[in-house]
């Protein structure tokens, strides 16, 4: 992601919050994750990018889109805690949700309990993948921790 910052293919808009409620919980290793039921959990902040089109490649890569992690879905964001109200104050934009094979799932194992924003709290928790177990397998490991397997 720096180096996209760096290029200038990814640029930084400001703090967003989502029109709609969405589920936001965190996964095993502290993975965030944003999960598409429009109208569960609460409205989440955010921070917006505008990435070119040659910087989508790289962050669907990051974010393992072909891998099945995490899909780019459309969705409206409005600047700051979206108390401004009204459509004018309103972005389209895009998202890295949950994806669909799981998504559901994850929310279930979180007690349908999400958060509005990916707090600091939160981010100590988070392992990097260098950080991860030998033999880490994203999907594996995530299907066992919805199972309620750890």
């Amino acid at each position: 992601m720096a180096n996209l910052i760096r290029s200038g293919d990814v640029t930084f808009r400001g703090e967003y919050t989502t029109v709609d409620a969405y589920p936001l919980v965190c996964g095993p290793y502290g993975i965030p994750y944003l999960i598409n039921l429009p109208g569960s959990g609460v409205r989440v902040k955010g921070e917006l990018y505008a990435v070119t089109d040659s910087g989508i490649v790289p962050m669907d890569e990051l974010e393992g889109v072909e891998a099945g992690h995490y899909e780019r879905l459309p969705l409206i964001v409005a600047a700051g805690d979206g108390g401004g109200g009204g459509p004018e104050g309103t972005v389209a934009a895009e998202a890295y949700f949950a994806h669909r094979s799981f998504g559901e799932g994850l929310w279930k194992r979180c007690g349908g309990v999400g958060t509005g924003e990916f707090t600091t709290e939160m981010a100590s928790e988070y392992q990097r993948k260098e950080e991860r177990p030998p033999g880490f397998n994203f999907l594996k490991d995530l299907k066992l921790f919805i199972s309620g397997v750890e």
